[in-house]
């Protein structure tokens, strides 16, 4: 995503992202740290696995706590049954595509901090959703894919909450 781009998200993948920044926050971090302070007063912290490992987690911890807050700074929330049009594949849209073979595949269009492709929730950026962007029922678009590139035709639209 290049900067200054908007970070679309749904109002659940937002939910996600904060829960999991205030879990690590809230519950994580506190608790790493108690482990450390405990640790570093047992003395040669060169040795002290404890220690060392626990200041390793912490860091671990404040870069996805800066990264959290930096992807949620960024993002625009966007509810998928406020699209003006529903006959259009737009963000959150649920789309079913068939291929050249009448295989057929179920999609819903998601903000990429939120994508699962084995869950069938695809990245914004993707360039399966980019090729489906303002597409209506019955539109063919070609996807350039690794393997080369494949035709899909929109059987298929919905939004849900």
């Amino acid at each position: 995503m290049s900067a200054g781009a908007p970070n679309y998200i749904t109002p659940v993948g937002y939910a996600a992202l904060k829960a999991e920044y205030d879990q690590l926050l809230g519950t994580e971090r506190p608790a790493v740290v108690e482990v450390v302070s405990w640790a570093a007063g047992n003395g040669d912290r060169s040795e002290n696995g404890d220690y060392l490992y626990g200041r390793k987690r912490m860091r671990e911890i404040d870069r996805r706590l800066k990264f959290l807050a930096h992807r949620m700074k960024a993002a625009r929330v966007v509810d998928p049954l406020a699209q003006p049009d529903k006959s259009r594949a737009y963000f959150g849209a649920t789309v079913t595509i068939a291929d050249e073979d009448d295989n057929h595949r179920t999609v819903t269009l998601v903000g990429d901090d939120e994508a699962e492709a084995g869950h069938g929730r695809i990245g914004w950026n993707s360039p399966l959703a980019r090729a489906l962007r303002g597409a209506g029922i019955g539109d063919l678009r070609k996807v350039s894919l690794p393997g080369g590139e494949k035709e899909w035709e929109i059987i298929e639209i919905g939004y849900a909450g």
